[in-house]
């Protein structure tokens, strides 16, 4: 029998902020979301965790169901908390950087991603929650 509370619950999510160095640029892999919110708009591979794993594997989990990348080098970035986030509901993110290697695989979109493709970082397309936010201060943390 599942858990019923009396006061409002958050939902918790990771995105996944994967990068790869062209030799003159760094590119971010973006999905073009098939679902409300932000529907067709562009953002980072993620969505919300299953109850029966981690932070991690929920993002490797998300980045593969939506990319087909694996990126084993992921690296917990940062918790994104804004009550305002996303329209649905109070979301938690947390967010993993990782750099995409020759191993990864190539980037097709599947699951709810419509679309999926990398942007060079400073021609970035209008995107989907406060993902801009997310990648700005990657930037300023000098992550790439």
């Amino acid at each position: 029998m599942p858990y019923t509370y009396n006061y409002p619950r958050a939902a918790v999510t990771v995105d996944c902020l994967v990068y790869r160095n062209t030799g003159k640029d760094t590119e971010i892999l973006l999905i073009k979301r098939k679902n409300e919110p932000f529907k067709d708009r562009w953002a980072l591979p993620g969505g919300f965790i299953e109850m029966d794993e981690t932070l991690y594997e929920a993002a490797l989990r998300e980045l593969k169901e939506e990319t087909g990348l694996f990126v084993p080098s992921l690296k917990q970035f940062h918790t994104f908390d804004a009550v305002d986030r996303d329209p649905r509901h109070r979301t938690i993110s947390t967010v993993f950087t990782g750099k995409a290697g020759r191993d990864s695989g190539t980037a097709s979109a599947s699951s709810d991603a419509r679309d999926v493709e990398w942007f060079c970082i400073s021609d970035l397309p209008d995107l989907a929650f406060d993902h801009r936010d997310i990648i700005g201060q990657a930037i300023q943390r000098k992550i790439f």
